[in-house]
């Protein structure tokens, strides 16, 4: 049963960027409703699909990252694959709608 990852700035190439499986970051902050309101559902489809990896990006804590990917807003969703950014999901979405977001991810 796999669970969310944490990356920071320091260890997000080598989490993310050169992961061989897909991996769908979550840039998010403490003080965001949304993002709290997401994180059941992050958390469940972390366990439930093994062949997406999915990681948590504290925003606040580690700005040069959501700087460098163009994160203006949060929750913002990116899916990383081969390193390069191949999908993004902003705002906050019951579990049924993120997994049809990331379909092409998940098997």
């Amino acid at each position: 049963m796999a669970r969310t990852v944490v990356v920071t700035d320091a260890n997000f190439e080598e989490v993310v960027l050169n992961s061989d499986k897909p991996v769908l970051v979550d840039f998010w902050a403490t003080w965001c409703g949304p993002c709290r309101q997401i994180a059941p559902s992050l958390e469940a489809i972390a366990a439930e699909h093994d062949e997406i990896v999915v990681a948590k990006l504290n925003t606040d804590e580690n700005p040069a990252t959501a700087a460098k990917y163009g994160v203006k807003s949060i929750p913002t969703m990116n899916v990383y694959k081969g390193g390069e950014v191949v999908k993004t999901i902003v705002g906050a979405k019951p579990k049924a709608a993120l997994e049809r977001d990331l379909e092409d991810f998940l098997a």
